[in-house]
């Protein structure tokens, strides 16, 4: 084998990260960054993207944000592209909106082609686009709007003559084109006075998007005359679009965004990673910003002894097997099956127990694996578990509970009262508290008054944020899930005004909906 064999050859990705959300990146974005040994990434990307690289990934950031003193120089930048990919490591460069509209990408591409380093560009969504699609501006509408064209309103006003042809550019927009323009708010006045000198009437239709597709999305609607003093007057500040054209007043009747239950609003989810895409998405639907900060990660148990005797007693009948399998969440259903197959057993041998779920999504769960559920108590606690089974199926029988390493004993303890025989309590993973650099990120959410609401479904996930943090939870609203949960968080300070009467994600997502509803209608 030659030498160049022995090595693996690195690639670099020229990656889109879309305008804000962390949902508009693209598919293929997703998957070049769940490949990632090495992530660049600019400012104005979304933190939750860096989420889909990989724990031992190395995140690199970049700045590239307007006044940002930490930027690195993009000479040094397109330096260290080469340097990563020459090791043979996979370099994703995420930037905001799409890499090659004013995104300096087509400057890296061209470093990477002259060093002959292989590299791909994968497109993002522009804000150019986002902006205005969220503001409910079209850009091009049949009978109105033929063309549209992204100018820079970013041009250094001491090299003289614009590279902008204003004129050019005006005289198509009097006949029903729209212009959109990008970095312009440092400059907007300046810009949208060279746009009239151009000859573009006064009247004419103009918005102003800024934090286009997040929660502190805010949008302006005025002419190219006053839309300078009135973004002002609103605050509008960078990141934002100008769109200016007739199109733009098509906002009045075609805006959205503003119109979805939980638009503007930032909701934390602190349910282990691999548990909270489901809620997160359902947030999302409804108009949310999300954060996903989890409190809980899963891990084996330390020790598999007892639930490997547990399920060689299972697969084995005799007179000493379970009667009743009891299962308290979704997880412990996953990591006690999961288990059961690396010991190769048959699945088919739970059906020699009677087996009950606490909670509806423990019993979908279950369901998956085509296992019957027996007993599930009405209201999703252990407390309730004795009316779901019965006292005379509890008196005299044995029981298996496959659950958390650390968790409540009121379950063993209320069947053994009960007279259960005998009660096995079998650790199939345990909770741990998850590391990462989201810690600072939600300290200074929280400090700036930014979180609107925090979920949490569990009372460890509750003792776990709080720990992570450090500090109690006056001043916060919450949602929590349960009474049990609602009260740990009442005892840590919190102000607990969401208690769905289901507990359950479903009902959990409900609760938080109208609960911004009816904040809405009594302001």
């Amino acid at each position: 084998m030659t030498n160049a064999g022995k090595h693996k050859r690195g690639r670099v990705f020229l990656v889109g990260a879309g305008p804000g959300a962390s949902d508009l990146i693209t598919i293929r974005g997703a998957d070049v960054l769940s490949r990632a040994d090495v992530v660049i990434y600019d400012d104005l990307v979304s933190p939750e993207l860096l989420r889909l690289a990989p724990l031992k990934a190395e995140l690199i950031y970049a700045g590239k944000r307007g006044g940002s003193k930490k930027s690195i120089e993009q000479d040094a930048l397109n330096a260290m592209l080469i340097e990563h990919a020459r090791k043979g490591r996979v370099v994703v460069r995420l930037k905001g909106g799409d890499p090659f509209i004013f995104g300096r990408g087509g400057e890296e591409a061209e470093a990477l082609a002259r060093a002959q380093v292989e590299f791909e560009v994968v497109p993002g969504v522009t804000s150019a686009i986002a902006g205005p699609a969220f503001a409910g501006v079209p850009l091009t509408y049949r009978g109105h709007g033929s063309f549209v064209a992204f100018v820079t309103g970013h041009e250094d006003e001491s090299k003289g003559a614009s590279a902008v042809p204003w004129e050019e550019l005006v005289a198509a927009a009097r006949h029903g084109g729209t212009i959109v323009i990008l970095m312009a708010t440092a400059r907007m006045r300046a810009t949208l006075d060279r746009v009239r000198a151009a000859g573009l009437p006064d009247e004419t239709s103009a918005v102003a998007v800024q934090w286009a597709t997040m929660a502190a999305q805010k949008t302006v609607s005025a002419t190219v005359a006053t839309l300078a003093d009135v973004a002002a007057r609103g605050g509008i500040g960078a990141p934002a679009v100008i769109v200016v054209g007739e199109l733009a007043g098509m906002r009045e009747h075609l805006q959205w965004a503003e119109r979805t239950p939980l638009f503007g609003r930032t909701i934390v989810v602190t349910r282990a990673r691999a548990a909270a895409s489901e809620f997160a998405t359902a947030l999302r639907r409804l108009g949310a910003e999300v954060v996903e900060f989890p409190t809980i990660e899963t891990a084996p148990p330390r020790s598999y002894a007892a639930v490997d005797r547990a399920i060689k007693r299972v697969s084995t009948p005799s007179r000493d097997s379970f009667d009743w399998i009891i299962f308290t969440s979704a997880m412990g259903v996953e990591s006690f099956i999961e288990r059961l197959k690396s010991q190769g057993r048959d699945i088919r041998t739970l059906r020699n127990a009677s087996i009950a779920a606490i909670g509806p999504a423990t019993a979908a769960r279950l369901a998956d694996y085509a296992l019957e559920v027996a007993a599930v108590p009405d209201e999703y606690r252990a407390e309730e578990i004795v009316s779901a089974i019965g006292i005379k199926q509890i008196r005299g029988k044995r029981f298996l509970i496959p659950r958390a390493e650390v968790a409540r004993e009121a379950l063993p303890e209320i069947l053994r009262d009960k007279g259960a025989k005998e009660v096995i309590v079998a650790p199939t993973y345990r909770t741990v508290k998850p590391k990462g650099p989201q810690i600072t990120r939600m300290r200074k959410m929280i400090a700036s008054g930014a979180i609107d609401l925090v979920t949490f479904t569990s009372s460890s996930t509750v003792t776990n944020f709080c720990e992570l943090i450090g500090t109690s939870g006056k001043g916060i609203r919450v949602a929590a899930i349960g009474p049990i949960t609602a009260a740990t968080a009442e005892d840590r300070g919190f102000d607990v005004v969401v208690r769905p009467r289901k507990y359950t994600i479903e009902a959990l997502t409900e609760a938080i909906r109208v609960y911004f509803a009816q904040m809405k209608k009594n302001r």
